[in-house]
């Protein structure tokens, strides 16, 4: 089992930045793939970034060369750097990571880009 804790969310005016952390438990976090997810009200939880243990990459177009996913595998961390932060960003953001066929959750984290 794995247990995932966010933190870094908050409050940043349009154009602002924000880190958020994801911190995993367990020895095996540099074999598992790890994620970004959201969900803003109203809408369904939608994919913003996912890398894989190798450190290959992908991110949701609506992110591209505004946010960067990493990871600390020493750490065993999850990183999602997020630039230029626009209102539409506005979500609570779920981190993951997949055990075989098994995806564990954050609690989630609050970001909220107001003016």
């Amino acid at each position: 089992q794995v247990q995932l804790v966010e933190s870094g969310g908050g409050l940043v005016q349009p154009g602002g930045s924000l880190r958020l952390s994801c911190a995993a438990s367990g020895r095996l976090f540099r074999f598992y793939t790890g994620g970004w997810y959201r969900q803003a009200p109203g809408k369904q939880r939608e994919l913003v970034a996912r890398i894989t243990s190798g450190g290959s990459t992908n991110y949701t177009d609506s992110v591209k060369g505004r946010f960067t996913i990493s990871r600390d595998d020493a750490k065993t961390t999850l990183y999602l750097q997020m630039n230029s932060l626009k209102p539409e960003d506005t979500a609570v953001y779920y981190c993951n990571v997949d055990v075989g066929p098994l995806p564990y959750w954050g609690q989630g984290t609050q970001v909220t880009v107001s003016s």
